[in-house]
Protein backbone atom coordinates (compact mmCIF):
# COMPACT_ATOMS: atom_id res chain seq x y z
CA UNK A 1 0.00 0.00 0.00
CA UNK A 2 1.31 3.49 -1.34
CA UNK A 3 1.47 6.32 1.49
CA UNK A 4 0.34 9.46 -0.26
CA UNK A 5 1.85 12.43 1.26
CA UNK A 6 0.83 15.74 1.04
CA UNK A 7 1.70 19.32 1.70
CA UNK A 8 -0.10 21.24 3.97
CA UNK A 9 -1.52 24.07 2.76
CA UNK A 10 0.62 26.34 4.53
CA UNK A 11 3.52 24.82 3.01
CA UNK A 12 1.78 24.60 -0.61
CA UNK A 13 1.22 28.90 0.16
CA UNK A 14 5.13 29.04 1.35
CA UNK A 15 6.27 27.41 -2.04
CA UNK A 16 3.75 29.42 -4.37
CA UNK A 17 5.30 32.37 -2.31
CA UNK A 18 8.74 31.30 -2.38
CA UNK A 19 8.27 30.71 -6.38
CA UNK A 20 7.21 34.11 -6.93
CA UNK A 21 10.43 35.42 -5.56
CA UNK A 22 12.88 33.29 -7.16
CA UNK A 23 15.20 36.07 -9.14
CA UNK A 24 15.46 35.86 -12.43
CA UNK A 25 19.20 36.09 -13.81
CA UNK A 26 20.97 38.75 -13.79
CA UNK A 27 18.68 41.17 -12.07
CA UNK A 28 20.19 43.66 -10.15
CA UNK A 29 19.97 44.24 -6.30
CA UNK A 30 18.70 47.86 -6.88
CA UNK A 31 16.05 46.58 -9.36
CA UNK A 32 15.24 44.09 -6.86
CA UNK A 33 14.62 45.90 -4.24
CA UNK A 34 12.55 48.32 -6.43
CA UNK A 35 10.05 46.14 -7.39
CA UNK A 36 9.62 44.62 -3.89
CA UNK A 37 8.69 47.95 -2.81
CA UNK A 38 6.31 49.13 -4.96
CA UNK A 39 3.63 46.44 -3.25
CA UNK A 40 4.64 48.73 0.11
CA UNK A 41 3.79 51.86 -1.36
CA UNK A 42 -0.15 50.92 -1.39
CA UNK A 43 -0.28 48.83 1.68
CA UNK A 44 -0.43 51.98 3.92
CA UNK A 45 -3.75 53.38 1.98
CA UNK A 46 -5.28 50.11 1.81
CA UNK A 47 -4.42 49.75 5.26
CA UNK A 48 -6.21 53.03 6.20
CA UNK A 49 -9.08 52.54 3.89
CA UNK A 50 -9.89 49.67 5.64
CA UNK A 51 -9.91 50.41 8.90
CA UNK A 52 -11.98 53.60 8.11
CA UNK A 53 -14.43 52.15 5.53
CA UNK A 54 -14.92 48.53 7.10
CA UNK A 55 -13.73 48.61 11.20
CA UNK A 56 -15.32 51.91 11.33
CA UNK A 57 -12.10 53.79 12.74
CA UNK A 58 -12.09 57.42 14.18
CA UNK A 59 -9.22 58.26 12.10
CA UNK A 60 -10.76 59.83 9.22
CA UNK A 61 -11.55 64.00 9.52
CA UNK A 62 -15.68 64.58 9.57
CA UNK A 63 -16.46 60.71 11.21
CA UNK A 64 -16.32 58.35 8.77
CA UNK A 65 -20.28 58.15 9.08
CA UNK A 66 -20.69 61.31 7.72
CA UNK A 67 -18.49 61.74 4.80
CA UNK A 68 -18.99 57.99 3.29
CA UNK A 69 -21.37 57.20 1.08
CA UNK A 70 -22.14 53.31 -0.12
CA UNK A 71 -20.14 51.66 -2.80
CA UNK A 72 -21.44 53.08 -5.98
CA UNK A 73 -21.98 49.13 -6.58
CA UNK A 74 -25.84 48.07 -5.94
CA UNK A 75 -25.28 44.92 -3.06
CA UNK A 76 -22.31 45.76 -2.61
CA UNK A 77 -21.38 47.26 0.65
CA UNK A 78 -18.69 49.35 1.12
CA UNK A 79 -16.88 47.78 3.48
CA UNK A 80 -16.47 44.85 1.55
CA UNK A 81 -15.85 47.05 -1.74
CA UNK A 82 -13.05 48.69 -0.19
CA UNK A 83 -11.74 45.41 1.12
CA UNK A 84 -11.82 44.18 -2.61
CA UNK A 85 -10.45 47.12 -4.06
CA UNK A 86 -7.35 47.26 -1.64
CA UNK A 87 -6.88 43.58 -3.01
CA UNK A 88 -6.80 44.08 -6.46
CA UNK A 89 -4.45 47.60 -5.87
CA UNK A 90 -2.19 44.97 -3.80
CA UNK A 91 -2.59 42.21 -6.51
CA UNK A 92 -1.72 44.96 -9.59
CA UNK A 93 1.23 46.24 -7.26
CA UNK A 94 2.76 42.66 -6.92
CA UNK A 95 3.03 42.03 -10.77
CA UNK A 96 6.37 44.06 -10.52
CA UNK A 97 7.73 41.79 -8.66
CA UNK A 98 7.46 39.75 -11.89
CA UNK A 99 9.49 42.34 -13.69
CA UNK A 100 12.45 40.84 -11.72
CA UNK A 101 11.53 36.97 -11.17
CA UNK A 102 11.59 34.32 -13.23
CA UNK A 103 7.23 34.39 -13.89
CA UNK A 104 8.60 37.73 -15.74
CA UNK A 105 10.44 35.75 -18.11
CA UNK A 106 8.44 32.29 -18.65
CA UNK A 107 5.32 31.49 -18.16
CA UNK A 108 4.36 29.62 -15.16
CA UNK A 109 3.21 26.17 -15.54
CA UNK A 110 -0.54 27.04 -14.20
CA UNK A 111 -1.47 29.19 -17.24
CA UNK A 112 -2.82 27.34 -19.56
CA UNK A 113 -1.94 27.32 -23.54
CA UNK A 114 1.58 29.40 -22.71
CA UNK A 115 2.98 27.58 -19.71
CA UNK A 116 6.65 27.09 -19.97
CA UNK A 117 7.05 29.53 -23.70
CA UNK A 118 9.24 33.20 -23.14
CA UNK A 119 7.18 36.08 -21.95
CA UNK A 120 7.77 37.97 -25.16
CA UNK A 121 9.44 41.45 -23.84
CA UNK A 122 6.23 44.05 -24.75
CA UNK A 123 3.44 41.84 -23.23
CA UNK A 124 5.28 42.73 -19.92
CA UNK A 125 6.82 46.06 -20.10
CA UNK A 126 4.48 47.42 -22.50
CA UNK A 127 1.74 47.35 -19.52
CA UNK A 128 3.82 48.41 -16.70
CA UNK A 129 5.55 51.61 -18.64
CA UNK A 130 2.18 52.60 -19.33
CA UNK A 131 0.99 51.56 -15.74
CA UNK A 132 4.48 53.92 -14.67
CA UNK A 133 3.59 57.42 -16.49
CA UNK A 134 -0.47 57.20 -15.60
CA UNK A 135 0.52 56.01 -11.85
CA UNK A 136 3.12 58.92 -11.57
CA UNK A 137 1.16 61.46 -13.85
CA UNK A 138 -2.11 61.00 -11.38
CA UNK A 139 -0.26 61.12 -7.94
CA UNK A 140 1.43 63.68 -8.76
CA UNK A 141 -1.21 65.72 -9.51
CA UNK A 142 -3.33 64.56 -6.41
CA UNK A 143 -0.62 65.93 -3.98
CA UNK A 144 -0.22 69.31 -6.13
CA UNK A 145 -3.52 69.73 -5.50
CA UNK A 146 -4.12 68.77 -1.81
CA UNK A 147 -1.27 71.20 -1.73
CA UNK A 148 -2.81 73.67 -3.53
CA UNK A 149 -6.12 73.16 -1.43
CA UNK A 150 -7.74 71.80 -4.68
CA UNK A 151 -9.77 68.56 -5.12
CA UNK A 152 -8.40 65.93 -8.11
CA UNK A 153 -11.40 67.51 -10.36
CA UNK A 154 -9.74 71.19 -9.87
CA UNK A 155 -12.68 72.53 -7.11
CA UNK A 156 -11.67 73.86 -3.63
CA UNK A 157 -11.90 70.96 -1.38
CA UNK A 158 -14.51 70.81 1.72
CA UNK A 159 -12.81 72.26 4.66
CA UNK A 160 -13.05 68.48 6.34
CA UNK A 161 -11.57 66.53 3.26
CA UNK A 162 -10.33 63.43 4.67
CA UNK A 163 -6.48 64.31 3.26
CA UNK A 164 -5.76 67.92 5.04
CA UNK A 165 -2.46 69.26 6.79
CA UNK A 166 -4.75 70.88 9.69
CA UNK A 167 -4.91 68.13 12.59
CA UNK A 168 -3.70 64.99 13.25
CA UNK A 169 -6.70 62.41 11.76
CA UNK A 170 -5.96 64.40 8.27
CA UNK A 171 -1.77 64.27 8.76
CA UNK A 172 -2.84 60.58 9.19
CA UNK A 173 -4.12 60.20 5.69
CA UNK A 174 -1.62 62.20 4.22
CA UNK A 175 0.80 60.25 5.15
CA UNK A 176 -0.73 56.97 4.17
CA UNK A 177 -1.44 58.10 0.67
CA UNK A 178 2.06 59.54 0.36
CA UNK A 179 3.90 56.55 -0.07
CA UNK A 180 1.93 56.35 -3.59
CA UNK A 181 3.97 59.19 -5.18
CA UNK A 182 6.54 56.24 -5.42
CA UNK A 183 4.76 53.33 -7.45
CA UNK A 184 4.99 54.79 -10.58
CA UNK A 185 8.95 55.90 -10.58
CA UNK A 186 9.57 52.61 -8.78
CA UNK A 187 7.64 50.75 -11.76
CA UNK A 188 9.39 52.98 -14.04
CA UNK A 189 12.95 52.27 -13.03
CA UNK A 190 12.26 48.62 -12.76
CA UNK A 191 10.32 48.51 -16.55
CA UNK A 192 13.85 49.86 -18.17
CA UNK A 193 15.89 47.66 -16.28
CA UNK A 194 13.21 44.90 -17.70
CA UNK A 195 13.70 46.25 -21.07
CA UNK A 196 17.06 46.57 -20.93
CA UNK A 197 18.17 42.91 -19.81
CA UNK A 198 15.76 41.38 -21.63
CA UNK A 199 16.83 43.03 -25.02
CA UNK A 200 20.48 42.86 -23.87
Amino acid sequence: MTTVTRTPPAGRIHAVWTAAHIPAAGVSRRARIAALAIPLTVLPSSLWRIAVCTFHAPIMRGGAGSALGGSGVPGLPLGLYVILLSIVSELLAFTAVGLVSSWGEVFPGWIPVVRGRRVPVLFAAGPAAAGAAVLTALWTWAAISLSLGLRLDGRPSPVDAPLSLGDWKGLLAVAAYAPLLLWGPLLGAVTVSYWRRRRG
